[in-house]
Order: C-alpha cells, then structure tokens, then sequence
C-alpha cells in the first residue's frame, strides 16, 4: 500500500491518534498537513522539525467557524493541492443530562461536527477544482450507536457525524469522491490517560481492563487506529464510500469502563 504523491491533511494532529495518522500516512509516502490548537503551536513547529519537509502545520480553533477555511487553504497554498481529509479532531467533556448547558453543547457540537462538516465542504471544493477523486475520512466513536451516560453531547456529536458520513456520500459519488467513517473503540490516547486518572483511577488503569471489554487484555493503541485510517485513505479502499467501519474488538458495546 503507497500514498505517494498524496496530500492529507490531518486535523488534532500533535498526538495521540491524530499524531500517529501523521506518521503513518508519512511513512506510506504522503504529504502531510497537521491541523493543531493555537495553544500547541510550539509542539506543531517542533512536530515539523522532527518529522521532515514532508510536513507543514496550520493552527486553528475548530470551535470558531471563521478559522475552517484557513486549514484547507494553507494546505493548497503549501502543496499545490489535497488529496485526502482526516477528521480526526475531537473534544470529550464529561456530561449527562443533569449538567449540560448550552455552552458545553456549542462547544463540543462544534469542534465535534460543524468542523468537521465544513472543512468537508472546504476540502470537496478543493477536490472540484483540481479534478480530484478525493477521500474524506471522519474519526468516529463506537460511542456514537449510544454512548456511557456521561459522555451525552460527545456521543450525541458523533452520531450526528456517522449520519452526515452516509448523507454526504450519496452526493459525492457523482464526483468520485470518498467518504467513510471509522467509529474507534477504547483507545489509550494520552488525552484518555489523564482523565482516568483525574477520575481517581490508578497510572496503570489500562492494565486492569476487563475482558468484555478488552478481549486481548488491552484496548486499543494509537498507532492501530492509524493503520485502518491510513487504508481508507489510500486507493486500496476504492470505490467503497458511505460505509461505517468500526474499529473495535467486540460487537458494539461502547462503554468505556475499567472492570466488567
């Protein structure tokens, strides 16, 4: 498998699945354009000295609609053109129905859809122009069928994600233009290491999984994920659109907890 002369664009691209994508569709051979926050700035410049002239970064807020267009601009401005859009990015507060307000719903709904949403609409204009089969993939969550009753606007985000996924390409396929979306299980992300042990949960919480949730023993890792978003990205997945691939180790459960 080979993305030469491939561009991507990866959004949350500094770590955890975001940052092992980058490497992988690198090392396949791709250009890489690294979406990151404003506050990891330094770790994207650092990012690119590290990984090579391959890469470059665009730095924007996904909760600010006025900063979208910007990521698929710069990347065209950079490399000529886009091949391919990983969705990755995604925020996952901790609510349920008793603490939501509206601020805690713009915020997540943003960056967890309407980004995503938009920067597929960016991203298919760019394809139009250069006559570009392009193929859109969007991170999910095995949490977007239902969802643990403290993730309810993060899971609700998703779900509104996996249907615009299926909506979205039945219009593209006129264009020959992809989109598929990977709903990713448990997986031990440096952003999910901190909030289990900001739930009290010990530094080696990932160890103590219970089988039905883990039945190898452990959850996913990051640069597993990376290899599935990285065949979706590449022609080898052609011509399948619209699908909803999950990432997961058992039938749908999606409740991350760390004993049965």
């Amino acid at each position: 498998m080979t993305l030469e002369n491939k561009v991507v664009i990866v959004t949350g691209a500094t770590s955890g699945i975001g940052l092992e994508i980058v490497k992988e569709c690198l090392h396949l051979g791709a250009s890489v354009m690294m979406h990151s926050s404003h506050n990891s700035l330094k770790k994207a410049e650092q990012l690119v000295k590290e990984l090579g002239e391959k890469t470059s970064f665009v730095c924007a807020d996904l909760s600010k609609f006025d900063e979208l267009e910007n990521i698929i601009s710069q990347t065209v401005k950079k490399f000529g053109k886009v091949d391919s859009l990983v969705n990755n990015a995604g925020v996952f507060p901790r609510n349920d129905i008793s603490d939501i307000t509206e601020e805690k719903y713009e915020y997540i709904m943003n960056v967890n859809y309407k980004a995503p949403l938009f920067l597929c609409k960016y991203v298919v204009e760019a394809f139009l122009e250069k006559n570009i089969k392009g193929s859109i993939v969007n991170i999910g969550s095995i949490n977007s069928y239902c969802g643990q009753d403290n993730l309810l606007i993060y899971s609700s985000s998703k779900g509104a994600l996996m249907t615009m996924t299926r909506n979205m390409s039945d219009y593209l396929g006129k264009y020959s233009i992809r989109i598929n979306q990977l709903n990713v299980g448990w997986t031990h992300t440096e952003k999910e290491h901190e909030t289990q042990l900001s739930e009290g949960n010990s530094e080696d919480w990932y160890k103590n999984i219970g089988k039905v949730f883990a039945p190898r023993g452990t959850i996913l890792a990051p640069d597993e994920i990376a290899k599935h978003v990285a065949f979706w990205v590449s022609d080898y997945s052609v011509p399948v659109s619209g699908s909803i691939y999950e990432v997961e180790q058992y039938p749908v459960i999606g409740r991350n907890k760390i004993n049965a």
